[in-house]
């Protein structure tokens, strides 16, 4: 269930309240279940996937990204795995954790673990959101955010593009004002 923390401190949990607060970014948000398939569920159960792994973890959740390319024009997906024994960690995940935009929709489906985005509203208010497992954002073009993970350090998550060039970050030189939440 995804966790919404305003500036303030107050927190939502529930869909129609996060709902609300992200009203004026057009925010989409919705649970996507990944189904019962073992195989799938051995996959997301490890921390690490070659290849191979990813691309079958892939095919089992294709019926969403034909959705996608149906109903929005997407033309291809990939998965990420990220968790604490990758080397530079840190400085990968630095490039998203500064406000920007991009030129595209960024849109991910979290299949385990969680990630945390950030928000800049059109007040100039700042919140957060927690992704976590079976939760599908699309987070519209141009629309101020930043990114991070929780403190597991650990995430799988389909990602799906129009275009990839349309994702590159552009950088907008507003500070983050919300504090990291600790675990």
């Amino acid at each position: 269930m995804a966790i919404l923390r305003l500036e303030n401190g107050t927190s939502y949990k529930d869909l129609k309240d996060i709902t609300r607060e992200l009203a004026s970014l057009n925010i989409q948000l919705n649970h996507w279940a990944v189904g019962s398939d073992r195989q799938l569920h051995d996959l997301l159960a490890k921390d690490s996937l070659n290849e191979d792994e990813k691309e079958q973890v892939l095919q089992a959740l294709d019926g969403y990204f034909e959705q996608l390319q149906q109903t929005a024009g997407y033309q291809s997906r990939d998965l990420i795995v990220l968790y604490p024994g990758i080397a530079n960690l840190d400085e990968l995940l630095a490039k998203f954790a500064q406000i920007h935009t991009h030129a595209d929709d960024e849109v991910r489906y979290i299949i385990d673990g969680e990630a945390v985005f950030g928000f800049v509203r059109p007040d100039g208010s700042q919140v957060e959101l927690t992704i976590q497992p079976q939760e599908y954002i699309n987070v519209p073009a141009r629309t101020e955010h930043w990114f991070h993970l929780t403190p597991a350090k650990r995430v799988k998550a389909v990602r799906y593009f129009i275009t990839t060039e349309g994702w590159v970050p552009q950088y907008t030189a507003k500070e983050i004002r919300i504090p990291q939440a600790v675990a």
